[in-house]
């Protein structure tokens, strides 16, 4: 069953939580992010809020203030352009999980189905992991 899509409301609380003020671009930055059903780059994001009269910087702005807040996540692939997902309380996106880097298109696709069990080595702790496999989409299959 798919999940209903964030409102305008549910986005402004979720910025009040955060501690973060909610001005239309925040809102609109977070229910495109809402809607993706994988990691999205800065101009994806910029393509698909064209309509919504965001320029570059300040979606750039947004993105920033989210992840400093810890309401979107931010990764690099290692193709060095960082992506953004929304930190989610329940479902796929709720907790630290793998995603796929297809090795011929470049597509990245969340692994929320894999669980993945890092231990910190002795006298260490850690506070934050990624990890990424790389092979083929199912589009390049």
């Amino acid at each position: 069953m798919r999940r209903a899509a964030m409102t305008a409301i549910q986005a402004r609380e979720l910025l009040k939580t955060a501690g973060l003020r909610t001005t239309s671009p925040r809102v609109a930055v977070l229910k495109t992010l809402d809607a993706a059903t994988q990691p999205v780059s800065h101009a994806e994001l910029v393509a698909a809020l064209a309509d919504e009269v965001c320029d570059r910087a300040t979606v750039y702005r947004n993105l920033m203030d989210l992840a400093d807040a810890g309401v979107v996540a931010r990764t690099d692939h290692g193709d060095h352009v960082w992506r953004f997902e929304l930190k989610r309380e329940r479902g796929a996106h709720a907790e630290e999980h793998p995603h796929l880097v297809c090795v011929d298109c470049g597509d990245v696709s969340c692994l929320p189905g894999v669980k993945v069990k890092i231990i910190a080595p002795a006298g260490r702790k850690l506070s934050k992991f990624e990890v990424q496999l790389k092979g083929h989409c199912e589009r390049c299959v």
